[in-house]
């Protein structure tokens, strides 16, 4: 049996263009940044801020899930860019796009933190909402439905009350207009001021019940008979009259002095 000796694989026709075009691509971006670095060019700046735009807006469709519109991400991905494009040192030798992307993620990071909520919210719970957002999103499409929370929690490798928490925190992000119609697809129906609870008048009530009963003991016991009559029993002034042997008169003076005394004491409290 004799032996076939294998040439190694040989690239194609196509590939070794491509690499070539990518190598070269690659030249002349270190060249743009070294110019723009040793020399100050503005020109070779402008040029790259051209060539990693889409970079950045690459960058940027990560966050496309949030309700923020896109152009403000990408303006704020764009502000990063041109950060990362005055910070980077050529001479390290590093790959752009390798010490970009932290700093383009981190200015869009920083513009969920700093103005995109309505509410103040901890970074870490600002960044761990995000995360649950993504990851529900991801894995809805692949089940077809909106995953659960615990199916979140296992494929983060979290607890549940911690997905749970950064759900929760997602309703900080954005604040409602009291004027905004509580149904979506009523616009003339009530609002969402109409359907908030407003002052409960009971609360002053409790305070000068309270009040009424630290001052009922006080009051001579002739009032209070005339008084619980009058109002647990709802006896006229005749029939009160008739019942303790006081003229009509007498028991409006009565009822007058008691009530004028209660009154005191509430307004006093």
């Amino acid at each position: 049996m004799c032996a076939v000796a294998l040439a190694p694989p040989r690239l194609s026709q196509s590939t070794r263009p491509e690499r070539r075009d990518r190598a070269a691509t690659r030249e002349h971006e270190q060249a743009l940044l070294a110019r723009y670095h040793r020399v100050g060019d503005l020109e070779a700046r402008e040029e790259l801020v051209e060539r990693f735009l889409p970079f950045a807006r690459g960058l940027a469709q990560r966050y496309a899930y949030m309700d923020e519109p896109f152009d403000d991400l990408l303006q704020v991905a764009s502000l990063g860019l041109l950060k990362a494009l005055d910070r980077f040192d050529p001479d390290r030798g590093a790959k752009f796009t390798s010490f970009g992307a932290p700093t383009i993620l981190g200015e869009l990071k920083r513009h969920f933190r700093d103005k995109g909520w309505a509410l103040h919210v901890p970074r870490d719970l600002q960044e761990r909402s995000l995360a649950v957002s993504r990851e529900a999103e991801a894995l809805g499409k692949q089940l077809g439905r909106s995953p659960k929370p615990r199916e979140v929690a296992h494929v983060l490798g979290w607890p549940v009350e911690q997905v749970l928490e950064a759900q929760q925190t997602a309703a900080s992000y954005e604040a409602a207009s009291l004027d905004a119609p509580a149904a979506r697809d009523d616009a003339e129906g009530a609002s969402v001021g109409d359907l908030m609870g407003g002052e409960d008048s009971a609360y002053g009530l409790v305070e000068d019940r309270d009040a009424i009963a630290r001052s009922w003991d006080a009051l001579p016991e002739v009032e209070r008979s005339v008084l619980e009559l009058r109002f647990t029993h709802d006896l006229n002034q005749r029939e009160i009259g008739e019942q303790l042997g006081y003229s009509q008169m007498h028991v409006s003076r009565l009822l007058r002095r008691a009530l004028g005394r209660l009154e005191t004491a509430v307004t006093a409290a």
